[in-house]
């Protein structure tokens, strides 16, 4: 039996999805900036794509920039407030999905200077830990909206209010909130903000950031001037088209689904906390419905995900951008975790898919690893 508990990492393609994209792709030779009848229609199709992931957002469509995923929205709102302006100071948090971190990071090579904020324990930011990151040359705050490890959910509206007295912009990731929990683009108070068509049953290589209409920034791509002279080059139509409809279908899904997985959640929650080795992390603080991170004492976190993989359990020791790293997660660093517990650490994010045999599968083989490491330490003399 397969069991898929990775939906952080990438969501399987919903049906409706794939059938529109096909469609897109055996039907739509033209070009959407071609004024002949072949462009127009394509054009009308990017058009109503461009609607649909606005409408999930609570944007309009003239804010949406389409992306080829959510990392180059990433760097494409860092890029945009930075480049061919005077170096200045950037307010980054030390949770941020690497495509954050290490464009900031980049940017010191131009005189940038980086701050990272920090989080508590329960990897929260508060309004108090931005007021003494920024400098009175901030230029960008980027909180990303929900953690892709341990799933928590930052008070953007709260830190977009002390960025916006300070007159800072404030980009916002929210590639893992979008779908799983409600975003109002509007209502959050960013000016920036990243979404990703394979979190919500998209294809992948197709993402978009949301863009304030009164930001006059600077394109990292040259070209052709598609995407508001944001991001030129011929849009990749079929792609955008299937992350449309994954919007939608997100959009008038999102209250039941999210419920759902949430009671399944609590299930696995409930099932790990009978046993004493584990620690679930960031467990009282606000989070997705479908995400859960934990570590088993004396086991290492990639040990458990290949013997889980093993029994057919797909889970994720942290972000998959940064799988293949022996590092500890530093979203866990970041809050105060002991760095050895942070090497065990595995994450299990649900989906549409996952039923209640899941978690009951998932939780009868670490049964078994624990019963099996607790025999290893008694015969060991631990």
């Amino acid at each position: 039996m397969k069991v898929y508990l990775d939906h952080n990492a990438g969501t399987p393609l919903h049906p409706g999805v794939l059938a529109a994209m096909c469609e897109c792709l055996s039907g739509m030779p033209g070009n959407p900036s071609s004024t002949h009848q072949f462009g127009r229609a394509a054009r009308a199709q990017l058009d109503r794509a461009r609607a649909q992931v606005a409408a999930l957002v609570g944007a309009h469509p003239s804010q949406v920039i389409f992306t080829s995923g959510g990392t180059e929205a990433n760097n494409l709102a860092l890029h945009a407030v930075t480049a061919g302006r005077a170096p200045g100071h950037l307010a980054v948090s030390a949770i941020e999905h690497p495509s954050v971190l290490e464009a900031a990071r980049a940017l010191r090579k131009s005189g940038w200077q980086l701050d990272l904020i920090e989080v508590d324990s329960d990897c929260r930011i508060t309004p108090e830990a931005l007021r003494r990151a920024l400098k009175p040359d901030t230029r960008l705050v980027s909180v990303m909206l929900a953690n892709n490890e341990t799933g928590v959910i930052q008070p953007v509206s709260e830190l977009a209010a002390v960025a916006r007295a300070a007159g800072v912009l404030l980009h916002t990731d929210a590639v893992q909130a979008a779908g799983k929990i409600g975003v109002d683009f509007e209502a959050s108070g960013a000016q920036l903000t990243t979404l990703s068509a394979h979190k919500i049953y998209g294809p992948k290589g197709a993402g978009a950031l949301i863009v304030d209409k009164s930001l006059d920034l600077e394109p990292m791509l040259f070209g052709g001037g598609q995407e508001r002279g944001l991001r030129a080059g011929t849009e990749n139509l079929a792609a955008i088209v299937g992350f449309g409809v994954a919007a939608e279908l997100a959009s008038a899904t999102l209250a039941e689904e999210g419920e759902r997985q949430r009671q399944l959640r609590d299930c696995l929650q409930a099932g790990l906390k009978r046993h004493a080795q584990v620690t679930l992390f960031a467990e009282h603080a606000p989070r997705l419905p479908n995400t859960v991170q934990f570590s088993i004492a004396g086991l290492d976190g990639e040990t458990l995900l290949m013997q889980l993989d093993k029994a057919g359990i797909a889970v994720s020791s942290g972000s998959a951008c940064a799988s293949g790293s022996s590092e500890p997660s530093h979203v866990l660093l970041a809050m105060g975790v002991d760095p050895l517990l942070a090497r065990g650490a595995v994450r299990v994010s649900l989906g549409r898919e996952t039923t209640r045999q899941d978690i009951d599968t998932l939780l009868a083989v670490v049964a078994e690893k624990i019963q099996w490491l607790n025999k290893a330490a008694q015969a060991a003399g631990w």
